[in-house]
């Protein structure tokens, strides 16, 4: 595959490199007669896209960085493969003698096609037949192409580096779901065959109990003409700062995506803090020596009120015997649903303005209260309370004025938000952020626990930008699926 790839091309044997670079590449991008599926199906779980594919050795068009005013905006390069590290198209420019990324470019395959000449034929300018096309970073490359598949980048052999097989099939033999033995269980069949059964047993007990607390839903009959929603359990092991289990969590969660907008709801916008703003408040608490608490408010979705009829299945593992046949007639919102978040919230910010804190008009889940010297900043995640204040008493007074409106669970002292454990020097007045336990849980995830240290975790020289991020869940998703 290789040697046609070179000889219907006008490129010197010396990209060979590149060839079997973009054979690599192909070939995961296409199924064999032993595995019906590629490899990429394999693994990352989706069929490939081929649309993004080019002929190896076809010119192009492609756009220059920064010009002269009368300077052509476009070069005549060569395409020769696909990078690993970032998105976009590897150009030879025959001009330069070098090798750069671009994602701006106009392929020209038809002119190709329809002007090709054997290779034997073609005159090349003159090369040296040591001489490799060097690799320049290009900066910031904007990203247009889906091409997500790893490739191993290939050197020629004259670079005297120690050659190892290409792989055929990159991570054939595993699978996105074979995470560690303590994976979250996904459904309440998975969880009752869990080693962890009891736990989780006694994790949906409690759940169901706080529904009848806060009287979630009553049963009643299902109308005609009314389709419920469904529902569903999902499980989660909450970790410390060390990693180890501390609790065990089952939330009941309504299958909201089955809701009809302007039927079951009608408005689901809902604000969070900005991790930004955390920073900005955590380092005046380092500042100024403030005390930094925690809470977490239990079950908050099921504080809010709904303004919807909402019909819902018994959930699995607590119909009620006698009552089958009933569904659930939701009073109070639940987690799923698509205004569950938004009916909190209001629940929320009506309440602690009642108590005299104020808004922050740029950061609608920051507040603050102060009263003479009196100081205390409120910051709400979801069901994330931080309290910040310079006097102890007023803290606690606010802390427990919260209790009374909310179940609420107090954390003490702030050490882990959102998954970032919070390292303290109150002698020198400093804070640190660590996810080293989130790290080492990626690492286990891809099996590389065991893995030799460095420096870096990429290549030595890579450029990266924001242009780089994924745009939406889609991509995000992928970029999940790759150590």
């Amino acid at each position: 595959m290789v040697r046609s790839m070179l000889s219907y091309s006008t490129l010197p044997i010396s990209f060979w490199g590149y060839a079997l670079q973009t054979a690599i590449y192909i070939l995961n991008d296409v199924p064999s007669k032993s595995v019906p599926k590629t490899p990429h199906e394999l693994w990352t779980g989706r069929k490939p896209s081929l649309q993004h594919l080019r002929i190896f050795g076809c010119p192009a068009h492609v756009l220059k960085g920064k010009t002269e005013k009368m300077e052509s905006r476009s070069e005549t390069c060569i395409f020769v493969g696909y990078p690993k590290e970032t998105k976009g198209y590897y150009f030879y420019s025959p001009s330069d003698l070098k090798v750069f990324v671009s994602t701006n470019a106009k392929f020209l395959e038809k002119d190709y096609m329809n002007d090709f000449v054997p290779r034997s034929r073609i005159v090349l300018n003159e090369m040296a037949g040591d001489t490799i096309p060097r690799e320049v970073p290009q900066p910031n490359p904007i990203v247009s192409s889906d091409l997500t598949q790893d490739q191993q980048p290939t050197i020629p052999r004259r670079s005297g580096r120690v050659r190892t097989q290409p792989e055929r099939c990159i991570g054939l033999g595993e699978s996105v779901e074979n995470l560690p033995d303590d994976d979250d269980p996904y459904t309440y069949k998975e969880a009752m065959e869990d080693v962890d059964s009891s736990y989780w047993q006694k994790a949906m007990q409690s759940e169901i109990e706080s529904m009848f607390d806060n009287k979630v839903w009553s049963l009643v009959d299902l109308p005609k003409g009314i389709k419920p929603i469904g529902c569903k359990w999902v499980y989660k092991r909450k970790r410390g700062m060390d990693g180890k289990v501390e609790t065990f969590k089952a939330r009941l969660v309504a299958k909201g995506y089955t809701q009809k907008e302007g039927i079951d709801y009608e408005e689901t916008f809902s604000p969070v803090a900005m991790l930004k703003s955390i920073r900005i408040l955590l380092s005046i608490a380092a500042s100024l020596d403030l005390e930094i608490w925690q809470v977490d408010v239990k079950t908050a979705f099921l504080n809010g009120s709904l303004d919807e009829s909402i019909y819902m299945l018994q959930p699995e593992g607590f119909i009620e015997n006698g009552q089958m046949e009933k569904v659930c007639k939701l009073q109070k919102s639940i987690y799923g649903l698509k205004q569950a978040s938004r009916s909190w919230n209001i629940r929320f910010d009506q309440a602690v303005k009642g108590f005299g804190f104020i808004q922050n008009p740029d950061e609608p889940c920051v507040y603050k209260r102060i009263k003479g010297d009196k100081l205390v900043f409120l910051i709400l995640y979801v069901d994330d309370i931080l309290l910040i204040g310079n006097v102890v008493g007023v803290l606690t007074s606010v802390k427990e004025w919260l209790a009374k409106q909310f179940d609420m669970k107090d954390l003490g002292e702030a050490s882990f938000i959102l998954g970032i454990q919070v390292i303290r020097d109150r002698k020198n007045r400093t804070i640190a952020l660590s996810q080293a336990s989130y790290i080492d849980k990626i690492l286990s995830r891809f099996s590389m626990q065991d893995s030799k240290k460095g420096m870096l975790p990429f290549r030595h020289g890579i450029k990266l930008s924001k242009e780089q991020v994924p745009k939406n869940e889609h991509e995000e998703q992928l970029m999940s699926r790759v150590p």
